[in-house]
């Protein structure tokens, strides 16, 4: 939206928040909109004494730091469109179809358990109720995520739910994505035949090179590398250019290798690379003191890996950074990319929701495998025993919608970050026993605050910003 100067009208303040930047102030508002400036600039701005004559006057305008008018219907249209995520209903739709898996990695998150125990495969007649309730979900637009456990481990439950989603969708008309995520190691080229004739995309994990994918993970690389370079081939022709990614976990170990890391994906022809934190919940808590590490640890790993993705762009080799392209989107973008760590309020039960193979469901898969350490606190329901209405409008989803709105937490509500950050209530409770943990002693701001001044630092590098602009351009997408 582009305003005009009124000569004769008399600038007032306006609303913006602010944080020092490399000896720069940065200036937020609430649509996302920024402007750095310099000390003298700001000095003048605070104090209401900023010249319509000062060089940064229009820009500062523009983004209304100041004010020559009123609220106009322009604005609370931007604010909308960046909230529009709201409206929508869930959107991720997480499936457990088993808690067996075939590997046991040192910071499963999951909870998995052995092979053998069967009793923990949900049964078609869950998996109908799961699909049921799930098509009454409001919204048009719905992603089913298959995780697990390893969901391969339960086959004729992904082909059941899969077919009768397909199904179900005839008659509801939504946009319906499927998804699987998988270890591979069970992935044959029957199973991906049929995901392919189903348009079901595939993610599986991938930490690095060799050596330290396999410490990671107890095994398992040159069978990640084999098939997600045949699903490659075999997805591309049939889904327009379509690639099985992969994620990445970075574990105390992983630490020590930034480049090698970027590197494997690079090699593999993988377009993105996502470096994720760990999170303290499932069976990695039981092995915290080998693989944990403070936020300053992981944010001097973060950079080294960042910088070095940067530099293989400036010379020509092509690479995102997904957590570094989701901010940009949210910096500069009009809508927001609706990536549920990043929302305000957050995706638990409002935008993602878990069914474990039980049939009781989670605000989050999070949340649900708080539930596998023996603790309820986010269980919405059960499929057998609530309907959705009653599901989504259980308590538990409304105090964690409640805790996770910035504007009511302190610090948070100040922040320049604010238009770009999100809390999760979840691992609010997992840290410090409440919903509504302290925000500046909480691990996942530290990180996430990190990663915005490298970022915004790196704004002011014309080479960089540069990379930065070519990623919006490509719009890799947020899930």
């Amino acid at each position: 939206m582009k305003k005009s100067s009124n000569a004769n009208a008399k600038p007032k303040p306006g609303h913006y928040r602010f944080r020092e930047i490399n000896g720069k102030i940065l200036l937020t508002n609430d649509v996302g909109t920024h402007l750095i400036v310099d000390r003298e600039t700001f000095d003048k701005l605070s104090a209401g004494k900023l010249d319509k004559s000062d060089k940064m006057y229009a820009q500062l305008l523009e983004m209304n730091a100041i004010r020559e008018t009123d609220i106009t219907v322009e604005e609370v249209e931007r604010l909308r469109n960046k909230n529009l995520f709201l409206f929508n209903g869930p959107q991720l739709l997480i499936v457990i179809p088993t808690l067996r898996c075939n590997q046991k990695c040192r910071y499963c998150h999951a909870s998995a358990v052995g092979r053998g125990s069967s009793e923990y495969d949900m049964t078609p007649e869950t998996a109908k109720r799961v699909v049921d309730t799930i098509f009454n979900v409001p919204g048009i637009n719905i992603s089913i995520e298959f995780q697990g456990g390893e969901p391969l481990m339960n086959w004729e439950i992904v082909k059941f739910i899969t077919d009768y989603s397909i199904e179900q969708n005839l008659m509801h008309e939504k946009n319906l994505a499927l998804t699987l995520v998988t270890n591979m190691a069970l992935l044959t080229d029957e199973k991906m035949k049929y995901l392919i004739d189903r348009k079901v995309g595939l993610c599986t994990s991938l930490d690095g090179p060799e050596f330290l994918h396999n410490h990671n993970r107890g095994g398992g690389y040159s069978e990640v590398v084999k098939k997600l370079k045949k699903a490659g081939e075999r997805y591309s022709p049939k889904f327009g250019g379509y690639k099985p990614g992969a994620l990445t976990t970075i574990t105390r170990e992983s630490l020590k290798y930034p480049r090698e890391i970027v590197d494997t994906y690079v090699e593999l022809g993988l377009g993105s690379i996502h470096l994720r934190s760990l999170n303290p919940v499932g069976f990695a808590t039981m092995q915290l003191k080998d693989i944990y590490y403070s936020p300053d640890e992981f944010l001097e790993f973060y950079e080294k890996a960042l910088d070095y993705i940067i530099e293989l762009n400036k010379n020509g080799t092509s690479m995102v950074e997904r957590t570094a392209w989701l901010f940009l989107s949210k910096i500069f973008s009009d809508y927001d990319p609706d990536y549920m760590d990043l929302r305000s309020p957050c995706g638990a039960g409002i935008g993602q929701i878990a069914f474990n193979y039980n049939g009781d469901v989670y605000t989050c898969d999070e949340g649900r495998m708080i539930a596998m350490q023996g603790d309820n606190s986010f269980r919405m329901g059960n499929v057998f025993e609530n309907s959705y209405d009653e599901l989504i409008g259980s308590p538990i989803v409304k105090q964690t919608c409640l805790a996770s709105i910035l504007d009511g937490i302190p610090r948070c509500t100040d922040c320049a970050y604010k238009p770009y950050c999100g809390v999760c209530p979840v691992l609010n409770y997992v840290e410090k026993g409440s919903l509504y943990s302290i925000t500046p002693q909480n691990r996942r701001h530290k990180i996430f605050e990190g990663i915005l001044d490298m970022i915004f630092i790196r704004l002011q590098d014309e080479a960089a910003r540069s990379v930065f602009m070519k990623w919006l351009e490509k719009g890799i997408g947020a899930a």
